[in-house]
């Protein structure tokens, strides 16, 4: 192969073919101009697969020298065990800062390198007589993993950052309040952070904008998912200092991003602030099953509001996915709302239908789901598209 033939993922290939030819029908190229420019490039998906396995090779490395450490390695003395994991850790960063390596192994290098840092952590507060399963050291995990990313602008470490700082800020809710209402509150409000980042990013850091996006689909569908079980537990909310924090910080950000943006990003911050009282009103709203042989009708009414609150917000947060080609944003809503619809369905319909019927019906409700959804999203997306553009 002619070294100066770049390989390119085919559809990005075939979107270049169209616009190329789209250049030349307009008198922006000429067709010598744009057999050149496409004769650079060739159809390979060999870098994908290659940034698969890197990350996948880095994502067990990672997890393995946390699990290690977690392990206590009582062979070793404390002191040996730290020492290693410091190593391994700083190895890991001046590997994929200083070497010259490929984009996916340098991705990979970074995410190890923040997932050793959580050894770091751990192994530290073991020295230190610290308890182990303590909230604050996922927190500090989580800090450091996002400051590394932000000075590296490395988008493995900021993954890894956003995971742990989610698993810290509702374990600490949850640890300090011992509310169900308290944790609901504390994932949808951790969602309006994450959007506010989100829109906050997208100018200048597309890459960074998408993982805070993913996040807060990932909190916002997740908070409605459990707002909506039936019989989820008290309904007081107890407030912490933490979610008092978290709460004035998510505030900050929607005036923000709602003064420094417009559009679409504009809309998500204001949609996912909407939605944590409508989470609240489902927490709230509890129908009092007592008889699991029987369902009363504010327990069906119950059941089929949460169902189109969900598939109004799995759908919004689908279509956001499709106006902005972020496929894991749609696979997310649709899988979610696949797994919600069934949850629910089995809750309503199992106390009074066989397990045959029960069956029958719920495969016939995802697949009516699955395609009225996936037409909606797209004639969604499409006039949505044309309005905006």
């Amino acid at each position: 192969m002619d070294t100066d033939v770049r390989p390119l993922a085919p559809r990005r290939l075939a979107w270049l073919d169209n616009e190329t030819a789209r250049w030349v029908s307009e008198g922006i190229l000429d067709e010598d101009t744009a057999a050149k420019i496409k004769a650079q490039y060739v159809a390979s998906r060999a870098g994908s697969l290659t940034r698969v396995v890197s990350y996948l090779g880095g994502a067990f490395v990672g997890i393995g020298l946390v699990w290690l450490v977690a392990t206590n390695l009582d062979a070793l003395t404390p002191l040996v065990r730290f020492v290693g994991i410091v190593v391994i850790w700083l190895a890991f960063t001046a590997a994929a800062e200083v070497l010259t390596l490929p984009r996916s192994l340098r991705g990979a290098f970074r995410g190890v390198a923040a997932m050793s840092f959580g050894g770091v952590v751990f192994q530290a507060a073991q020295s230190l007589q610290v308890p182990a399963y303590e909230a604050s050291l996922v927190g500090v995990w989580g800090l450091g993993a996002l400051a590394y990313a932000y000075a590296s602008s490395g988008l493995a470490p900021l993954v890894v950052g956003v995971v742990t700082t989610m698993v810290w800020f509702e374990w600490q809710v949850v640890a300090s309040s011992e509310s169900t209402f308290a944790g609901v509150f504390a994932v949808l409000v951790g969602g309006v952070a994450a959007f506010g980042m989100a829109a906050l990013h997208d100018r200048r850091l597309e890459a960074f904008a998408q993982v805070w996006r993913l996040a807060g689909g990932v909190l916002t569908l997740g908070g409605l998912f459990v707002a909506a079980v039936p019989q989820i537990g008290d309904r007081d909310l107890t407030w912490s200092p933490t979610l008092v924090v978290a709460l004035a910080f998510a505030v900050l950000l929607v005036a923000v991003a709602a003064a420094r943006t417009d559009g679409l990003p504009r809309w998500e911050v204001l949609a996912s602030a909407l939605i944590v009282p409508i989470g609240l009103g489902l927490v709230a709203w509890d129908p009092q099953v007592d008889d699991l042989g029987s369902v009363s009708g504010e327990a069906w009414l119950s059941a089929f509001v949460s169902i189109a609150v969900y598939v109004v917000v799995a759908g919004a947060v689908a279509v956001d996915g499709s106006l902005r080609d972020h496929t894991l944003l749609v696979v997310l809503a649709t899988g979610a709302l696949v797994v919600f619809t069934t949850m629910q369905s089995f809750a309503v319909f199992a106390p009074i239908m066989s397990g045959a019927t029960l069956f029958l019906l719920l495969g016939t409700l995802l697949l009516a789901t699955g395609l009225v959804f996936d037409r909606a999203r797209r004639g969604v997306a499409a006039n949505l598209n044309e309005a905006l553009s």
